[in-house]
């Protein structure tokens, strides 16, 4: 293993560490500041926060064309504050990223 591989999993290791439930209900006031970023159930929440703590911009765009990430989920937000949903968070500044915890 080299060095950029080794650096590339001690930050996905960080990540991965950073990484934890939350109930809606105290994420809340973060999505009125539009500082939320929904992940599609379809991706791993680690590589979406290892792809924007790195700035690949390209991958991030991919996902974001594709509706993966999502940015503006008031109907999701309306269904997780109903059900008191808990979700998977990790913040990668300045954004918080959240995932439906049933995947």
């Amino acid at each position: 293993m080299d060095q950029l591989e080794e650096l590339i999993l001690q930050e996905k290791a960080k990540i991965v560490c950073e990484t934890a439930k939350a109930q809606w209900k105290e994420l809340e006031r973060f999505y009125t500041q539009s500082v939320l970023i929904l992940v599609s159930e379809t991706l791993d929440l680690v590589e979406v926060g290892f792809a924007i703590s790195s700035d690949n911009s390209e991958q991030v765009k991919q996902w974001l064309d594709k509706g993966l990430l999502l940015r503006s989920f008031d109907e999701q937000a309306i269904k997780w504050e109903k059900e008191n949903t808990e979700v998977w968070t990790v913040v990668i500044r300045p954004w918080i990223l959240v995932q439906d915890s049933k995947r």
